[in-house]
């Protein structure tokens, strides 16, 4: 695999799994001799929602709810076969969106 980037790009809502989970490819990629860059955090998203806690009447009394999504990049630069064997059998946290591409 000359030449090759393994681009891997991790979306959770808790980011105590997202780190846990950043951390476990980073030792494996790094442990079958791979170079990594990263963890690179990018912008956390917040979606707002607001509820009117009233049935009818009373438009002042609201409740307001958040959900972060936190999102990591890591990029696998030079990626042996070992490191892909190994990325592949690793089993991370349930809550935790993995996306991998190649470049």
């Amino acid at each position: 695999m000359q030449n090759q980037r393994i681009r891997i790009r991790l979306k959770a809502f808790d980011y105590k799994l997202i780190d846990q989970s950043t951390a476990e490819i980073v030792e494996t990629a790094k442990r079958t001799g791979a170079q990594v860059r990263g963890p690179i955090p990018l912008p956390t998203r917040k979606e707002r929602f607001t509820v009117l806690t009233s049935p009818h009447v009373n438009k002042d009394a609201r409740d307001q709810y958040e959900i972060r999504t936190h999102k990591r990049l890591i990029d696998i630069v030079e990626p042996t076969d070992k490191t892909v064997d190994a990325l592949m059998r690793l089993d991370l946290a349930a809550g935790v969106d993995v996306q991998i591409s190649l470049g």
